[in-house]
């Protein structure tokens, strides 16, 4: 008992630390610029107000930077689901020379950052036109080697005598992807759209440099000019932190169950 309690006390703490920055941020954009300019002010709101959300939207491109940010956003994981569950099929189910020694050189390109590749990549998408440009906001983000690690492993999870039996039946190998393995991995492919979903979205380092108008400015390089506009209106900075992340929890609230079943079958042996 004594354990248990202990147990939960550590958990509780951790929830606290967790959560408490977000609740802060909550707080914080719905207070007035009465209470903000205090310098005892409460850390509760009194009172309420939203007329920080309300200066977020008449001052500032808000609405523009969260339509560029959810259409890069809808558009990469697509393009990464695609990509990474084509290559996955490939890599786990037809067998060519050299597969495993491509798969594990596709692999070490995770251990790259972004920092180390982002100069060659700005001159690539120069030489083909694409700076300040959707598509070159896209490309760079249409493949994942973590998507392909992940989706290899959940196909397979799957028996080969699935296969077999398809190939009997007259199926190909386009016809087994996708009538028969395809469907199978759904929670995997759940789980890694909300991850993908999460990056894209969250992404500041390769939009700030490709973007160079506000057309096509995304969301978190957008909250990085807040900083400057209302430097020192930290209420109105809150507001769109916090009007930033509602999308990804709503996302999460609904696909959690999907990333909690999709961990456990890409744990599974085949």
């Amino acid at each position: 008992m004594t354990r248990k309690i202990l147990r939960y006390a550590l958990l509780t703490l951790g929830a606290v630390a967790m959560i408490g920055p977000f609740l802060w941020m909550l707080a914080t954009s719905l207070t007035g610029d009465a209470q903000m300019s205090n310098a005892d002010a409460a850390l509760l709101p009194d009172p309420v107000t939203t007329d920080p959300y309300a200066r977020l939207a008449s001052a500032f491109p808000f609405w523009r930077f969260a339509a560029n940010s959810l259409g890069v956003a809808i558009v990469s994981t697509l393009l990464q689901l695609f990509t990474s569950a084509t290559a996955a099929y490939a890599f786990s189910r037809l067998r060519f020379k050299g597969s495993n020694a491509l798969f594990v050189l596709y692999l070490a390109t995770m251990m790259i950052p972004m920092q180390v590749i982002i100069v060659p990549l700005f001159i690539e998408m120069r030489s083909l036109g694409l700076v300040d440009t959707y598509a070159g906001l896209l490309l760079p983000t249409a493949v994942s080697s973590f998507g392909v690690f992940m989706l290899r492993q959940a196909f397979m999870a799957l028996p080969k005598e699935l296969d077999e039996a398809a190939y009997v039946d007259g199926a190909g190998p386009f016809r087994v992807f996708w009538r028969v393995l395809l469907p199978l991995v759904g929670p995997a492919l759940a789980t890694f759209a909300v991850f993908a979903f999460m990056a894209s979205w969250n992404a500041f380092l390769w939009p700030l440099v490709i973007a160079q108008t506000e057309a096509h400015t995304t969301l978190p390089v957008g909250l990085s000019l807040l900083l400057g506009r209302y430097g020192p209106a930290w209420n109105v900075v809150m507001a769109g932190s916090t009007a930033s992340i509602l999308p990804i929890l709503v996302l999460y609230v609904f696909a959690q169950r999907y990333v909690v079943r999709g961990i456990a079958f890409t744990g599974m042996k085949g």
